[in-house]
């Protein structure tokens, strides 16, 4: 019996998408999220806690903080701003500002306020209580905290390439502002450089 053309390509079609979907198996292993993995060499989670911990211990051990307490005989209230990303890969910022909110707030050295994305919810709950909650339980409005101090800042990045090696090159530069005055009574940089190899890469 004579088989067709078409019949046997049929079967070796058939033949290609069997192999083709045994070959798509994915195995997951859970890892420890303290665990550093560092796949690519481009920022990653460990990168954006490391720096956020060593610059906000570095800003806690500066004059400007006992300076305050003394003159002022109470804790200075800091408010994050803005971090911007210069860099040419895409960073989360906000993940880097919710690691610098944390140590600022664990550190308790400073009262700490809400950025202005939370502020927003905030203001709308409060405005909210004035027409539909007790007179006993309803928050005053005009009555936030206002910051002394704000906390903004960017990351840098260069990469140096060739010949599938490459040194990836971070700076992260963060500036502590009076907001009374715009006197900046503190400024950070922590660098970071990662040496990377793959045999073969575009960069």
């Amino acid at each position: 019996m004579k088989i067709s053309k078409l019949a046997i390509l049929g079967l070796f079609v058939i033949i290609l998408m069997l192999v083709g979907c045994a070959s798509t198996t994915r195995t997951v292993t859970r890892i420890s999220a303290d665990e550093v993995l560092d796949q690519s060499g481009n920022w990653n989670d460990t990168d954006s806690r490391l720096v956020a911990e060593q610059m906000i211990k570095d800003l806690m051990y500066r004059a400007w903080l006992q300076d305050f307490v003394l003159e002022e005989d109470r804790k200075p209230v800091v408010v994050v701003g803005t971090i911007r990303n210069f860099s040419s890969e895409h960073i989360q910022a906000d993940i880097f500002i919710k690691d610098i909110e944390r140590e600022l707030i664990n550190s308790g050295k400073v009262k700490f306020v809400a950025g202005i994305k939370e502020r927003d919810d905030v203001r709308e709950e409060r405005m909210e209580q004035q027409s539909y909650a007790s007179d006993e339980t309803a928050k005053r409005l005009a009555a936030e905290s206002g910051a002394d101090f704000m906390l903004q800042g960017g990351i840098k990045s260069n990469i140096d390439a060739s010949g599938g090696k490459a040194v990836k090159f971070y700076q992260v530069d963060l500036e502590l502002i009076h907001v009374e005055s715009n006197e900046k009574v503190w400024i950070g940089s922590k660098e970071i450089k990662k040496f990377v190899q793959k045999n073969k890469v575009k960069w």
